[in-house]
């Protein structure tokens, strides 16, 4: 479409052209000629030859191009006429409408010269009585004026004569600024016949003005008395001509220590935004704090008005005064919002001080105070944006460590659950309240305001960013994972690192879980909806996602290495303690079994609140890559075998064949991925601790009591392990690799009878099965 509308533009503007040159007598006023080509071919063109370019044109052109310039040039003509129709249709009309307009004037002016004639003679009548009266009134007038000058003569000289007592009533009620009014206007007369008519009231009225000075003066150095009162009272001194310029330093003096009395300060910045809040909703008639200190700052404009027209000489003092009051205001606001404030009552100091520099400006508009003022706002509403997500980490960080957390009631009760919702909301309400505060400060119209949108938009785009960086940092701290420079960090509860409960890890981490997938996609959203521009680049929520997935995943390995590591310390207690070259005769399962089972327990309670349930499938032996059934019933021919010998010689053997099955055996997928489910963190836990189990039985030497103390402790744990875990192949092959260590490291392999074997961990299961009734029966009372 736009293709076909600039030929149709082109053609329009060459008719159009084409009438002006031909309704335009000299050529050379066209403004079509002076763009148009002189050359021969040119058909607009005044040298244009229709013979020459018929010649020209059949010599270049076939005869489909003769047709088609044939049909273009029908088409304009048709069009030329029609404009040119159009134009003569129009120039009638204004014609017509022309000889309307004249036929109408000339029937309204035809009587007209008769009625102006009689006008004139009515005017000229109405100015010969107006002279008449005039002439008339004449004396009479000139004798009114003499008597009104006479009459405001003699007002002139009762107001001398009044002058003296008109002073004392004024000394009488303080108004001074009457007086000097009164006795300014009177020195003129004073000052010509003072020392003759006028001499006693002329005395009487400086012993009176005197008094006045004196007044004056002490008005001017009294602490008790307003800046603006002091202010007044230099002004008026200068009206009586009372010589005032060796006072300018101790006035401006004065007015630079009434600097303290202005200042905001933070212990009263509340008192002043929430009267301030108030006094919007409602007025009151009471003089509450900001009208209090706005009185004090108009007062102290206007004696900065008064100082500079009284001294000249200094501006640059006052501007220094005015502009260490703004920086004060500004650094005290900083002070204030050191601690927890609320964005309305942010606001409200704001305007208070914004109000306070408007009145200044006012008075010292050279002093660039509404520049000074931008920049010191810009810093300090930057430091608010970033103090409150300050407040909001620690609002979290206190939600997550206000629970006493023990070890009693992580088993017992469900304080880890209560942990997480309570920090998941605090994470979830805390940033919902923000977007509250900052809305707020989005819709503040204040003019400052208003120009720092985009930079506000950007703070807190940027807020976000660090914010949720510096709580991933603060997660791993609180953990242990890693340590602070900060040593208060360090510590939970009073607390060291090394101590803090495996639990609040768990909580950590499914609580940066919830972070990825719920509060930074609603953040994103958020943004977006309402906080768009600024630094578009300042909020990234894929690398904040991406920052928060590896936390979680860090997070929940350190649990599982936490957990293993005290299970470690347990085993490593339990092998390091007994002489295993001289250990007896296994009679029941050690009690390190128990301890192992029961830490095994703790960590199932603690997942089981957090952590939600995956798709449980037990992993069997013959599920597994590294196991099948030829690998089964060869260690099952090797234990036989190992029952079957009883002296050294048949244990070396049944040593070699044991690393010979190990060379053909496949190995099982032990370590896999972490996932956030119960079962794939318990799993994991039951591995590591047997694997480091395996470890410890390998730096020990064993007798043949010592190899069937093991091989009863790990018969005793196949059963519980594999109830717990998903992933039975593992679990599995990892027993067996104990008692194969266990083996290896054996001076005697004798393995202990089956019908022994049952019977001693029936006993040790009849043994659990009591203390458990035990213990229930003494809660139930």
């Amino acid at each position: 479409m736009a293709t076909e509308a600039a030929p149709m533009d082109e053609k329009a503007k060459r008719m159009r052209d084409l009438l002006s040159s031909f309704y335009t007598p000299d050529p050379s006023i066209s403004t079509s000629v002076s763009s148009i080509s002189t050359s021969f071919d040119n058909i607009n063109g005044p040298s244009f030859d229709a013979d020459q370019y018929m010649d020209l044109m059949i010599k270049k052109s076939n005869l489909d191009v003769l047709l088609q310039r044939h049909v273009q040039m029908a088409a304009e003509i048709k069009n030329l006429d029609t404009d040119l129709q159009m134009l003569v249709y129009e120039n009638y009309n204004k014609f017509i409408s022309a000889t309307d307009t004249i036929k109408r004037m000339k029937s309204n002016i035809f009587g007209m010269e008769g009625n102006m004639d009689q006008l004139l003679h009515k005017i000229m009548s109405v100015q010969s009585r107006s002279d008449g009266v005039n002439t008339s009134l004449f004396e009479k007038r000139e004798h009114i004026e003499k008597l009104h000058r006479t009459r405001n003569l003699l007002r002139k000289v009762q107001f001398i004569y009044d002058l003296p007592a008109r002073l004392q009533k004024c000394i009488k009620s303080e108004a001074y600024g009457d007086a000097v009014r009164f006795y300014t206007g009177a020195m003129p007369i004073l000052k010509v016949y003072g020392d003759t008519s006028f001499k006693d009231c002329r005395r009487a009225s400086e012993e009176a003005i005197e008094i006045i000075i004196k007044n004056l003066q002490t008005k001017l150095f009294s602490d008790s008395e307003s800046i603006q009162a002091r202010a007044e009272a230099a002004v008026l001194l200068k009206q009586l001509d009372v010589p005032i310029d060796s006072l300018k330093d101790k006035l401006l003096e004065k007015l630079e220590q009434s600097l303290d009395g202005l200042q905001i300060y933070p212990e009263e910045a509340s008192k002043l935004a929430e009267h301030n809040a108030s006094s919007k909703d409602e007025e009151s008639n009471n003089q509450g704090p900001a009208k209090i200190h706005e009185d004090a700052v108009r007062g102290f404009s206007e004696a900065m008005r008064a100082y500079r027209e009284i001294f000249p000489d200094s501006e640059e003092r006052l501007f220094k005064l005015a502009r260490a009051l703004t920086t004060t205001h500004f650094e005290n606001m900083e002070l204030y919002i050191r601690k927890r404030v609320s964005a309305a009552d942010f606001l409200g100091i704001f305007r208070i001080i914004w109000e306070d520099v408007v009145l200044m400006d006012e008075v010292l508009p050279e002093a660039a105070l509404s520049d000074l003022s931008a920049e010191a706002a810009q810093v300090t509403l930057k430091q608010f944006v970033a103090r409150t997500f300050s407040h909001l980490q620690q609002d979290i960080s206190a939600t997550l460590l206000k629970f006493d957390i023990n070890q009693k009631e992580v088993v017992d009760g469900e304080v880890l659950k209560a942990v997480l919702e309570a920090s998941g909301k605090a994470v979830l309400q805390g940033t919902t309240d923000i977007f509250q505060e900052f809305r707020q400060l989005l819709d503040e119209n204040t003019g400052i305001f208003v120009k720092m949108n985009d930079s506000l938009i950007g703070w807190i785009q940027k807020g976000f960013q660090d914010f949720f960086r510096s709580l991933e940092s603060h997660f791993l701290v609180l953990s242990g994972k890693t340590s602070s420079s900060n040593e208060t960090e360090g510590l939970i509860e009073g607390k060291p690192s090394e101590k803090i409960h495996a639990g609040l890890i768990l909580v950590l981490a499914q609580l940066s879980v919830v972070i990825e997938q719920k509060v930074i996609p609603r953040i994103a959203e958020e943004i977006t909806a309402s906080f768009s521009g600024g630094n578009s680049q300042a909020f990234i929520p894929g690398e904040l996602s991406r920052v928060f997935h590896a936390a979680s995943e860090k997070l929940l390995q350190h649990y599982i290495d936490t957990r293993t590591q005290k299970i470690s310390n347990v085993l490593r207690k339990r092998f390091k303690t007994p002489n295993w070259v001289k250990h007896k005769e296994p009679r029941e399962v050690h009690m390190y079994v128990d301890m192992l089972l029961q830490q095994l327990e703790e960590v199932g309670k603690e997942v089981k609140q957090i952590l939600p349930q995956g798709t449980f499938r037990k992993h069997k032996r013959s599920d597994s890559n590294g196991s099948n059934t030829t690998t089964s019933s060869r260690s099952t021919t090797l234990h036989s075998d190992k029952m079957a010998r009883s002296n050294s010689q048949r244990a070396r053997s049944q040593l070699f064949e044991t690393h010979l099955a190990k060379l053909f055996k496949q190995k099982v997928e032990i370590f896999t991925k972490v996932e956030f489910t119960q079962e794939s963190v318990v799993t994991t836990t039951v591995k590591l601790c047997l694997k480091s189990l395996q470890e410890y039985v390998r730096l020990q030497t064993f007798n043949r009591s010592g190899f069937q103390q093991i091989q009863l402790d790990i018969q005793f744990l196949k059963a519980p392990l594999k109830e717990t875990v998903e992933d039975e192949a593992a679990i599995d092959f990892l027993l067996d690799e104990v008692i194969v260590a266990a083996s290896e490291r054996c001076l005697d392999v004798t393995p202990l009878e089956p019908p022994i074997l049952d019977k001693l961990i029936q006993a040790k299961l009849a043994k659990s099965k009591e203390h458990k009734n035990n213990n229930s029966n003494a809660v139930s009372p």
